[in-house]
């Protein structure tokens, strides 16, 4: 039985030194890894998005090691180094413009 997964399987929320609780990888992750959506556009929802938990718990940097990637209606996170694990993943962004 297939049983539904918030977060792909190599990744976690924790406690983040950035903000609050933020995404962190439990195992190594390639760089140019699709982990997956972050935000669905919908224009019924404030800003215009859905954010899934991989788009609620990802942190700001400046010096980030995700971007994002918009594919229709979806919104993607893309590893842009080489993860290790125990390493918090963000994005360079925006609350208006998650990509």
């Amino acid at each position: 039985m297939n049983m539904y997964r918030p977060l792909p399987p190599y990744l976690t929320i924790k406690q983040s030194s950035v903000d609050g609780l933020g995404l962190f990888a439990v195992k190594s992750i390639k760089k140019s890894i699709n982990i997956g959506i972050s935000h669905v556009k919908d224009i019924h929802f404030a800003n215009g998005y859905i954010r899934t938990p991989l788009g609620g718990f990802i942190n700001h940097n400046n010096t980030p090691n995700c971007r994002t990637s918009l594919e229709g209606r979806l919104v993607y996170i893309i590893t842009t180094t080489d993860i290790k694990a125990g390493e918090e993943l963000t994005l360079k962004y925006t609350f208006y413009n998650p990509s």
